[in-house]
C-alpha cells in the first residue's frame, strides 16, 4: 500500500466519523435517559459497543484522558443498558445527517459499502479492543447510518494501531496531549478540558517531554518534536497499511472521495466553528 494513500482514506474515516463528538443531538438523546452532562455521555456512547464495561477499561481503551474524566461515567449503565445507549447514538447521527443535509445517493453509498465492507470483514482485530467491539454491533437499518458504524469501525482500528505506537515511542496518556497541542493538531482548551489532567500532571508531562528535546523550556514545540509526532503519524499509517488491503491504493482513494461530502457537510454547518 502506497502510505500517502493510507492517509489519504484515515484522514477522510476521521472526518465522517468524528461529527457525533461535537453534534447537539447526542446530548438530547442521552438526555432522554437522565444524563445531563456532556462527559459521561460521550464515554457511554462510544463504549457501548463493548458492553456494561467499568470505567477503568473504558480508560484503559481510550488511552489519552485522565482517570477523573472516565470516571463520571460511573452509573451509565443504570441509566440504561448498553444496547440503548448504541440505539441513541445511531438515532443521533441519522439525526444530525438529516440536519445538516449529508447528499450521499443510494448509489454512492452501495459503493461506498462495497468498499468498506471486505475492509472490516478483513480486519485483523488482536489487538484492537475498541474496533472488534464496533464490528460486533449489528449494523442499523438506515443506510447511511450503518454505512457510518462501518466507518467508524475501521476509525477505532486506526485508533487502536495509534495507542500501540503512542506507547512504542514512549508516549503517555498526558503526554501525547501536551505533544498534540503543542504542534497544533488540536485546541489546548478543548483539551484541557475533555481530558482533565491537572495543572500539575499537565506540567510534568511537559517537563518529560522538554528533557527529551521535544518541547522547549516554555512548551513551545521543536522541530525535533514536530518531526517524532510525523514520525509517530506515519507509524500508524504503517500499522493501517494491512488494513486497506483488500481495496488496494485505489479503493481506499475512492473510497476518501464517497466520504468526503459527510465531513464537508458538517462542517459547512458550523459544527467545528467552537473548538478553539
Amino acid at each position: 500500500m502506497d502510505l500517502q494513500a493510507v492517509r489519504e482514506v484515515g484522514r477522510a474515516v476521521s472526518a465522517a466519523h468524528h461529527f457525533v463528538y461535537f453534534v447537539p443531538e447526542v446530548a438530547e438523546e442521552a438526555a432522554e435517559f437522565g444524563v445531563a452532562d456532556r462527559a459521561p455521555a460521550y464515554f457511554a456512547t462510544r463504549s457501548a459497543a463493548m458492553g456494561a464495561v467499568p470505567w477503568q477499561v473504558t480508560l484503559a481503551t481510550f488511552y489519552n484522558f485522565s482517570p477523573r474524566a472516565v470516571e463520571s461515567m460511573t452509573g451509565v449503565w443504570d441509566a440504561a443498558s448498553p444496547e440503548r445507549w448504541q440505539a441513541a447514538r445511531f438515532a443521533a447521527v441519522g439525526r444530525s445527517m438529516r440536519r445538516v443535509g449529508v447528499d450521499l445517493t443510494a448509489d454512492q453509498i452501495a459503493e461506498a459499502r462495497s468498499l468498506i465492507d471486505p475492509v472490516v470483514a478483513g480486519a485483523d482485530y488482536a489487538g484492537k479492543p475498541l474496533a472488534a467491539a464496533n464490528a460486533s454491533v449489528e449494523l442499523p437499518s438506515e443506510p447511511l447510518v450503518a454505512l457510518w458504524q462501518q466507518v467508524t469501525v475501521v476509525r477505532e482500528w486506526r485508533g487502536d494501531a495509534h495507542l500501540v505506537v503512542l506507547a512504542d515511542n514512549r508516549l503517555g496518556p498526558c503526554d501525547c496531549n501536551v505533544l498534540q497541542t503543542a504542534t497544533g493538531r488540536t485546541p489546548t482548551g478543548m483539551t484541557r478540558a475533555t481530558r482533565q489532567w491537572n495543572d500539575d500532571e499537565w506540567a510534568a508531562a511537559t517537563a518529560r517531554r522538554a528533557a527529551r528535546g521535544w518541547l522547549d523550556e516554555d512548551g513551545a514545540v521543536t522541530d525535533e518534536g514536530r518531526a517524532v509526532r510525523e514520525r509517530i503519524e506515519t507509524e500508524t499509517d504503517e500499522h493501517c497499511a494491512a488494513l486497506w488491503e483488500p481495496i488496494g491504493d485505489a479503493g481506499a482513494r475512492r473510497l476518501a472521495s464517497l466520504l468526503a461530502p459527510v465531513g464537508e457537510a458538517f462542517t459547512a454547518a458550523g459544527t467545528y466553528g467552537r473548538l478553539g
